[in-house]
């Protein structure tokens, strides 16, 4: 194809005109950087149309926060041309406007919901003391009224909190860096000793996924008296009219299974083979929900299993917030106030509980069991608190060829008359406590003396979420009982800076199996855990087993204890059993 000369064809003349370089074609290269004297940036062909102006891109790289490294979603597969090189736009330095600060004399009065500082831990530090003592030996309990219990320590301001607890002003909330806590080291409510042989290990995972399905039970037999139940006590108190919480003196029995007396005469009759009191029984079926450590002696005797307690035992004594997200502190944790801790809080509880149940009966109406309290005697110079015992009997087979009964002494604290038939109804009797709806420990919970009647549903879901086992304990032993009505009172202390002096704001009733379903508490989860444990131990040979709650994880752990190895507290327990058996 022949070229045309110059002149005839303007693309040959184009092309004539571009300037001759070796290997290379196009603009020419220059070191302008302005355009008709506007400065612009470095840029690649190959860039996407973005922002004009970014006026939220940071210097540092950070978001407002703090936080990590923003990664912008719509713009990340951008190219990053002339990043090297040095920004044309970046103002000069002047001021830095992050140290810019308003300078006021008006105290920052801003309260936080909980008004707290400190960074708190969870658990119990050291072993349960004071717990009072055993008398007699029928084991009857003598409760001691708790007193202060100590001097306090930390004081109490305004402002809803302890002085001298935390260096800090403000609060933070509950959840808020939960990760970065240090673990609490609690103790275990026995100590371990090294010729204890370790059997099983069971975690709470395990615990959960088990389950039994048995009857209502049986009544063998029932000791005792209960009083009238004073339904005053169920309308709300009038206002500057709270009645005070009265220490009555009254004979309460708190007896293993293995001094009992009528579950001796049943063993011998070969009427079961598991035999428990509803105390223990109910912490082992509520076992999964428990938080502190606590042990149950198990002894295996022939094809008997019997599930005791120790004297002045964890299972004794009545718990505080023990499932609550930011439970009370041990002294040892950082704790100042001596009556708000774990230790004191307990046998607080349990002072008000024993008290409670026998101020809200009349005394002048009784109902009488079939026998006689089997663990008073005529000598004592106190009277009998009202306390019915009822022997009931529960189905456990799993096969019709080994049939496998259970034997518990359950009690009723009261009677009342039913609403609709005027028959007899059997109800039992506890007591939830406030110490201080402000101070640690006290798991969010509102105030009871204004939220109590109008919020009441409020004031009971959160005292299921921080104490769930103990809730969960009454309820059990309540059905295991059939009582009719469960009554819960709530008491509080007249002063938060005193543990001695309590008001009673309201009593609420239930039926216990609704209580369990607003719970959702299973109790054939439950039995599934009593007859595991049960086999488990009728598979090794006779001797003294302990069932010990991990202070500190969720595991039980079954240990073999050689005879002689526990305290002589323990032996004595043992003792009517081996009599028994000779």
């Amino acid at each position: 194809m022949a070229v045309p000369p110059p002149g005839e064809s303007a693309l040959v003349d184009l092309i004539n005109s571009l300037p001759e370089h070796e290997g290379t074609w196009g603009p020419p290269i220059t070191t302008e950087t302005t355009l008709n004297g506007v400065p612009y940036a470095p840029f690649s062909k190959s860039d996407k149309l973005g922002r004009m102006a970014d006026w939220t891109d940071n210097k540092d790289g950070r978001d407002g926060r703090g936080g990590r490294q923003q990664f912008n979603r719509n713009f990340r597969d951008q190219q990053v041309y002339g990043a090297g090189s040095a920004s044309l736009f970046t103002p000069p330095v002047a001021e830095d406007e992050a140290s810019f600060s308003v300078v006021s004399n008006v105290r920052d009065s801003t309260k936080t919901r909980f008004g707290r500082g400190a960074v708190f831990t969870r658990g119990r530090g050291g072993q349960r003391g004071g717990r009072g003592d055993a008398r007699g030996a029928g084991g009857r309990q003598q409760f001691q009224r708790a007193g202060r219990g100590g001097q306090y320590g930390g004081g109490y301001d305004s402002r809803g909190g302890a002085r001298g607890g935390g260096n800090a002003r403000g609060g933070r909330r509950f959840g808020w860096k939960d990760y970065d806590k240090p673990a609490r080291n609690r103790d275990a409510s026995i100590n371990i000793k090294p010729n204890w042989t370790l059997l099983e290990e069971i975690d709470y995972n395990r615990l959960s996924k088990l389950n039994l399905e048995t009857d209502e039970g049986e009544d063998i037999d029932s000791y005792g008296f209960v009083n009238a139940y004073d339904r005053s006590y169920d309308k709300p108190p009038v206002k500057n009219s709270e009645r005070k919480l009265l220490a009555l003196d009254r004979a309460a029995y708190n007896v293993t299974t293995s001094v009992d007396p009528i579950i001796q005469e049943l063993a011998d009759k070969e009427e079961a083979t598991i035999f428990a009191t509803d105390s223990i029984l109910s912490m082992l079926m509520c076992a999964p929900r428990s938080v502190y450590s606590w042990d149950i002696v198990i002894v295996r005797q022939g094809n008997k299993v019997f599930f005791d307690k120790r004297d002045n035992a964890a299972l004794d004594m009545v718990t505080v917030n023990e499932n609550a997200a930011d439970a009370p502190l041990e002294a040892s944790e950082g704790s100042k106030d001596s009556i708000n801790q774990p230790t004191a809080l307990a046998e607080e509880a349990t002072y008000i509980n024993h008290n409670f149940a026998n101020q809200v009966v009349l005394e002048q109406h009784k109902v009488s069991m079939a026998h006689e309290n089997p663990f008073y005697s005529p000598e004592e110079s106190v009277p009998p608190a009202s306390k019915a015992y009822k022997y009931r009997r529960f189905d456990l087979s799993t096969t019709e060829e080994s049939p496998t009964y259970l034997i518990v002494r359950t009690e009723l604290d009261a009677v009342q008359k039913s609403a609709l038939n005027n028959e007899n109804q059997f109800v039992t009797v506890h007591a939830l406590n406030e110490f201080d709806s402000k101070a640690q420990g006290s798991g969010g919970g509102l105030d009871w003396r204004t939220k109590l009647v109008s919020q009441r549903g409020a004031v009971v879901a959160t005292e299921m979420k921080n104490n769930s086992c103990k809730l969960a304990r009454w309820t059990v032993q309540s059905i295991l009982a059939k009582a009719d009505v469960m009554k819960i009172g709530f008491v509080s202390r007249a002063n938060p800076k005193t543990n001695d002096k309590h008001v009673i704001l309201g009593v609420v009733g239930w039926k216990p199996k609704d209580f369990a379903n607003q719970m959702n508490l299973q109790l054939s989860n439950g039995w599934g855990i009593v007859r595991t444990i049960a086999d488990m131990v009728l598979q090794q040979p006779e001797g003294k087993y302990i069932l010990v709650k991990d202070p500190n994880k969720n595991i039980l752990r079954l240990y073999q204890v050689p005879a002689g190895s526990l305290d002589d507290e323990e032996e004595e327990v043992a003792e009517p059993v081996q009599r028994a058996e000779e």
